[in-house]
């Protein structure tokens, strides 16, 4: 049995494509950041379960959460912006099945002899305007977001990690990413989650300078830009090395500030 957790919140343009998306899954459960548009009625309506708890900026949290509310052997998280590829769908399908019958006298496929896997890396695809991006940090992203129940717990409460226990694989069919529809929501997504990011690398013990803060961004770009060859993403390409180069420009700086703070208070 295949369970699927998707988060929400004020998604009535995404939900029903995403919801569509997961139609061969067993289990579809929406946990819902106390949405304040259509959201919930079109999950309910596409006969998915729906569970709300805030988010209190810990996307780490939100995911256990969902966890818990599945029942199957097998758990895939997509954002509510993700489509899963019918290609990605029949492989994962395909690959749990080998899961339940490894070694079996079945007509799939048969592993060759050792520990099956109990996660799996997405390979995702991100169409940002219209134009998939191929190149630059954002063609090469690979998440692990299939895994058998029980194998582990999501950490971090930005950038956020599922921690699995054993042996991953990685998928070969894309799952789709269609994010941030405009600029201005890219601008204040970018600078929302800056700021998570710097209050984890402060939990975490890292520290800000003034090095960090003039230098880290122009590499940032220069490595989106030219070494991972995001100029052949063309206009699209460019503005994505310019935004996440002022993501590590806006993350090192409160960073700074909130060391500064903390020290005040001492």
């Amino acid at each position: 049995m295949i369970s699927a957790v998707v988060l929400a919140k004020n998604e009535e343009k995404n939900i029903g494509d995403c919801l569509s998306s997961l139609s061969w899954c067993d289990e579809i459960v929406v946990i819902d950041d106390f949405s304040q548009d259509n959201t919930i009625r079109i999950a309910k309506a596409d006969g998915a379960k729906v569970f709300q708890r805030s988010l209190d900026d810990d996307f780490a949290g939100q995911r256990n959460f969902g966890l818990e509310k599945t029942a199957g052997d097998w758990v895939l998280f997509v954002d509510a912006d993700e489509r899963v590829s019918p290609g990605l769908a029949k492989e994962i399908m395909t690959e749990v099945q080998v899961g339940f019958h490894f070694g079996s006298g079945t007509d799939l496929p048969v592993r060759q002899a050792g520990t099956p896997p109990r996660g799996f890396y997405l390979k995702r695809t991100d169409v940002v305007w219209g134009k998939e991006l191929k190149h630059g940090e954002n063609g090469n992203i690979k998440l692990l977001r299939l895994a058998r129940r029980g194998s582990g717990q999501w950490e971090r409460a930005v950038h956020e990690t599922w921690n699995i226990r054993g042996k991953t694989e990685e998928l070969k069919s894309p799952l789709l990413h269609f994010p941030h529809p405009t600029l201005r929501e890219f601008v204040s997504d970018i600078d929302k989650y800056s700021t998570l990011h710097a209050l984890e690398n402060l939990k975490e013990g890292k520290h800000s300078s003034l090095f960090k803060i003039i230098f880290y961004p122009p590499a940032k770009f220069f490595s989106n830009w030219i070494l991972r060859l995001g100029f052949l993403d063309g206009t699209v390409g460019l503005n994505m090395a310019m935004i996440l180069s002022l993501h590590s420009f806006l993350a090192w700086g409160k960073l700074w500030l909130f060391e500064k703070r903390r020290t005040q208070r001492l």
